[in-house]
């Protein structure tokens, strides 16, 4: 054989060989016949039934399992065996539909694919509400507590995008001919907000130690490592409101801080609204926010506005760019913006070449109060939005984004929140969660008392069983 048939087949054989397994296992314990009377939720005495069987999807394959059913008439039938082996009521095992979560190998169809994950992150918002019930606030997590949003279009379905966003869709609709045009698909995105909340320890900087000399030695001095963010969560909704987002980070910050001896930080892109919001809740629970625009996106502008002033003239570009951000580190950033205007008038600059300079100059006063970078740096306080930066990416670029993807609202959603468990470190707390959740859905609330009666193999699984385990010992002959 080819290495490559080698191991095709000994992938099936053992793929095989383990559904053998589970299948053995399952027919030891059938029919699960009940030890105890078994009572529904309504109080009703049920009686045996002849044996049902059903099949069940694994992550090895399909096996049967064989149990006997409890029933009465008008009522449906219960079987204690499946509660024994918290079967959920579709073929699919919790296993396939935790790898369906993870978004890993399993043979399951488009539809029932789309299906199984919905349910699978049905328990995101009580995993967390218990979490967050029974948790308490950790004193001894870095005095540093980092709130950040931001947001991120997806491209929906039609009918699931927001009504004004339909109308304007709509609207342009009407404007285009059979020939589709280079913005066809505007108005047809809905705004996901993403958000994260963590812990850090200080990081005291300069500006210099932000933006160091071009010159820099071949070996430089190792200093302190940079502190890594702590205990991080981060999410994403499409079918809330950013307002909403942006309260449930608010709740889940006062979980973390309930004494309020932390320093509270807002990292933002300048988005308005949302700088709004944040102050406003900030006052209603009087809490000192200290907000603080993302230094990235100031550059971004210092930069477009160096290309204006000296266009086609990389150095001085460079050297221009890293003077005025070394200012508006220091904090001066409202008479950097002074300067770039008085300096575009000097040089006589008509109004279309200045204009990314007069918008520079504009963003640094309109948000000079959120721009004290050198109180921020002194205080070991970050600056940039990389974090929520990364979780945008990760939780909606990376997989909502796919070329030709058009999203359902609810489908969506269960996405991001089953992306968003893994991100923070939570997968595996949450499946637990979920599968517990499953069992009382599924089982313990169909039964009295929400108890599912114990069940024992039939006296022919046993018998077979004591066969099977009965090993006889050979000894070697010691060689000569």
């Amino acid at each position: 054989m080819k290495h490559s048939e080698l191991e095709r087949q000994l992938e099936g054989m053992g793929r095989e060989l383990m559904r053998k397994l589970l299948q053995a296992h399952l027919d030891l314990r059938q029919p699960g016949q009940a030890v105890e009377p078994v009572r529904d939720a309504a109080g009703t005495t049920l009686t045996p039934t002849p044996v049902h069987g059903r099949r069940v999807e694994s992550i090895f394959g399909t096996v049967e399992v064989a149990r006997t059913g409890y029933g009465a008439e008008g009522a449906p039938s219960l079987h204690p065996l499946d509660g024994a082996l918290n079967l959920p009521p579709e073929k699919y095992s919790l296993e396939v539909r935790r790898r369906v979560a993870a978004f890993t190998s399993a043979h399951v169809p488009k539809r029932q694919f789309e299906q199984l994950v919905i349910r699978a992150a049905q328990d995101f918002e009580g995993f967390y509400a218990d979490r967050q019930k029974r948790a308490r606030a950790d004193p001894h997590t870095a005095p540093i507590l980092v709130l950040t949003v931001d947001g991120k279009g997806v491209v929906m379905r039609p009918e699931d995008l927001r009504a004004a966003t339909q109308r304007a869709a709509a609207a342009r609709a009407e404007s285009f001919t059979a020939r589709l045009g280079g913005g066809r698909r505007l108005h047809g995105k809905r705004m996901a907000s993403v958000a994260a909340i963590y812990t850090v320890e200080p990081w005291v900087r300069t500006a210099e130690d932000i933006l160091p000399v071009f010159a820099r030695p071949q070996q430089p001095e190792k200093g302190p490592q940079r502190p890594r963010p702590e205990h991080k969560r981060v999410w994403a909704s499409l079918a809330q409101s950013p307002e909403a987002v942006i309260g449930e980070r608010f709740d889940e910050a006062a979980h973390r801080d309930p004494r309020g001896q932390k320093c509270w930080v807002a990292l933002v892109d300048g988005n308005r609204p949302q700088i709004d919001h944040l102050q406003r809740l900030a006052e209603e629970r009087n809490i000192p926010l200290l907000l603080v625009v993302d230094f990235i996106h100031v550059a971004q502008y210092v930069w477009k506005a160096a290309g204006a002033l000296f266009p086609d003239q990389q150095p001085q570009q460079d050297g221009w760019t890293r003077e005025h951000l070394l200012e508006i580190l220091r904090g001066k950033a409202s008479l950097v913006a002074a300067g770039m205007r008085r300096s575009a008038t000097l040089r006589g600059m008509p109004a279309t070449q200045r204009q990314p300079v007069d918008e520079c100059a504009d963003y640094l006063l309109n948000y000079s109060p959120y721009l004290h970078y050198d109180k921020a740096l002194a205080h070991g306080v970050p600056i940039a939005t990389g974090v929520i930066e990364g979780a945008c990416r990760y939780l909606v670029e990376d997989r909502m984004n796919l070329t030709g993807a058009r999203w359902s609202l609810t489908g969506a959603e269960a996405v991001l929140r089953l992306r968003a468990l893994p991100a923070s470190d939570d997968f595996d707390a949450y499946w637990e969660f979920h599968e517990k959740r499953e069992y009382e859905r599924n089982h313990a609330a169909r039964y009295a008392d929400h108890h599912v009666p114990e069940t024992v193999p039939s006296a022919a699984s046993l018998s077979r069983s004591s066969r099977r385990s009965a090993l006889k010992i050979v000894k070697k002959k010691a060689e000569s």
